[in-house]
């Protein structure tokens, strides 16, 4: 299986056992089928915006300095820099 067949079939299995919950095939408690079940879709989505949230952080968070490839680029910069003055341009 794929990675992608795996998201969608579990993504299959939550719809298909969320709507049999909703509909009320399964017999629940009141407070439940009435308070718990229909906001289920709302928790689910802000759990995964946290999560996303939460890698994208920890991804900054350890985000590897590079000082070889920022000596690389400014002397790059500065070899720009001198041969354009060479042909005449004015730089700052």
């Amino acid at each position: 299986m794929t990675r992608a067949t795996e998201a969608y079939t579990f993504a299959a299995i939550a719809i298909v056992s969320y709507i049999i919950l909703f509909l009320g095939f399964v017999p629940l408690p009141e407070t439940v089928q009435d308070k718990v079940i229909p906001v289920l879709p709302w928790w689910a989505l802000i759990t995964f915006g946290c999560y996303c949230l939460g890698n994208i952080g920890n991804a900054m968070y350890t985000f590897r300095d590079c000082p070889e490839a920022y000596h690389e680029l400014m002397g790059e910069i500065s070899q720009a820099k001198s041969d354009l003055r060479s042909k005449g341009l004015q730089l700052n």
